[in-house]
């Protein structure tokens, strides 16, 4: 009969994701259970599919990778902690695209939703689209793809093997605790979670605790169409300081000072109104309360709004995001490290996967900074950027890949390259990087650039 696994060893387990044999024998123990830690009784774990690319987390990024890497030839799986495809965009209820102004997915997007009349241009390089819409077209290209997804899922643990070589992760969900192995494992999570859990080094906020960005939650709200159309960001008629002092006339002062309103059509509008503070999006229980307080913030606000009568007589907060969103999370430590210097500079690399044109945009990090000014550079003034393929690659581990805003560079470059539009351009070099090393049979670092560049061109080349 074999011993009990000690402390000791599940703890390294869980660090570096090694899968616990059936027949481990403890090297020493520690009596089972205290009043302050439990002991996890060993177990064997199925391995539920191995698969070219596995795509950790299903946003933009996540799913920038997985059409990449199937439209290059390779076998793909996403692994989704929500009930839907797209991350932020849908689950988060962003609503807004910024920064993608781009060749391939990031022009194929507005298209197909304009298609189903659920986008509205704002400007050559951002625009709004329906939430539901979005859900419905990212599922139909991953069935179009023939790309797996699982939903309800979330990584646990990370496998490696001898040669430090990532080769597939821990899951856990409705159907227990699930395998799952790859050529390339690709962390789309946003906040890093795969290379922490594969003990990569990593940064986060200004050093390794806040100060960070603030959080926001999104909600839809209704009213009439006149209403909304009075603050619609994309109309341009009015500023949101006018939104603002609209709703301090309303009797609430918003813990943003920038409240924005995206028209959605009809009675509809979607609305970003709050912040939180100094929140760790790897902190269960701050980021619970933080939902919480940001919820109940949108509900009173729009309590507010309907209390002027008017036009506002019929204002509801219909729905907010089934997720906060979050700007600021891990940075993983690549094979390339964005600097501030890059984003002053305009840094061009041989390797450039996607050019950031977005500026520094940095929220207050505490309420009495976002008195005096709701987002700033820093004193950073950015010009256009590229950003390389070796600032996707884990540098502490192999077969690990990063895309959207948990790649590898420090604070200033982040909160340029952090918009979505950039996330999908990163996506898809890392889908491309990735199926090409599955079928060359090397490490994505191993691929030529050449190789990368050519598929990518081909991918990226305009339809019609």
């Amino acid at each position: 009969m074999p011993l009990p696994v000690s402390r000791r060893q599940l703890l390294a387990a869980s660090l570096s994701g090694v899968l616990l044999p059936t027949a481990l024998r403890a090297a020493d123990s520690t009596p089972a259970d205290s009043p302050d830690q439990l002991t996890e009784a060993e177990r064997t774990i199925p391995i539920v599919d191995t698969t070219d690319v596995l795509v950790c987390g299903g946003g933009p990024a996540g799913i920038a990778t997985a059409i990449s890497a199937a439209r290059t030839g390779a076998s793909v799986r996403i692994l989704e902690a929500h009930g839907c495809l797209g991350g932020v965009w849908t689950s988060g209820m962003l609503s807004y695209v910024m920064d993608a102004e781009k060749p391939g997915l990031n022009a194929e997007l507005p298209r197909r939703l304009k298609e189903m009349d659920a986008q509205r241009q704002s400007g050559p390089k951002n625009y709004v689209y329906d939430v539901e819409s979005m859900k419905v077209l990212l599922e139909q290209m991953c069935d179009e793809n023939k790309i797996r997804v699982q939903y309800h899922t979330r990584i646990v643990a990370v496998e490696k093997d001898a040669s430090n070589r990532v080769r597939g992760v821990i899951t856990e969900s409705k159907s227990g605790r699930q395998a799952w192995r790859a050529g390339t494992v690709v962390d789309t999570t946003g906040d890093g979670d795969v290379g922490a859990l594969a003990g990569c080094a990593w940064e986060f906020g200004r050093d390794q605790d806040c100060p960070c960005q603030p959080m926001s939650l999104m909600g839809i709200i209704t009213a009439s169409p006149e209403a909304l159309q009075q603050f619609d960001r994309l109309k341009g008629g009015q500023t949101k300081d006018q939104f603002r002092e609209f709703i301090q006339a309303a009797g609430r002062d918003p813990s943003y000072a920038k409240p924005t309103l995206w028209y959605m059509g009809g009675s509809v509008a979607a609305v970003m109104m709050n912040h939180e503070y100094g929140v760790q999006p790897f902190d269960a229980a701050a980021v619970t309360e933080a939902t919480i307080r940001a919820r109940r913030e949108l509900y009173e606000i729009a309590r507010a709004l309907r209390s002027q009568g008017g036009l506002w007589k019929d204002c509801k907060l219909v729905t907010t995001a089934e997720q906060i969103g979050v700007r600021d999370g891990r940075r993983i430590k690549g094979r390339y490290f964005v600097t501030v210097d890059d984003v002053r500079l305009g840094a061009r690399h041989e390797d450039a996967i996607c050019r950031s044109e977005f500026s520094v945009d940095i929220h207050a990090a505490t309420r009495e900074a976002n008195k005096k000014a709701a987002y700033h550079n820093d004193g950073v003034k950015a010009k256009p950027f590229d950003i390389p393929l070796r600032a996707l690659i884990a540098q502490d581990v192999d077969g690990l890949m990063m895309a959207g805003r948990c790649i590898s560079g420090d604070f200033f470059a982040h909160a340029s390259y952090r918009v979505t539009g950039n996330a999908v351009a990163m996506g898809e070099a890392a889908g491309v990087a990735s199926a090409l090393a599955a079928k060359q049979a090397c490490l994505p670092q191993d691929v030529a650039w050449k190789d990368v560049e050519t598929e990518l061109t081909r991918l990226r080349k305009p339809v019609g």
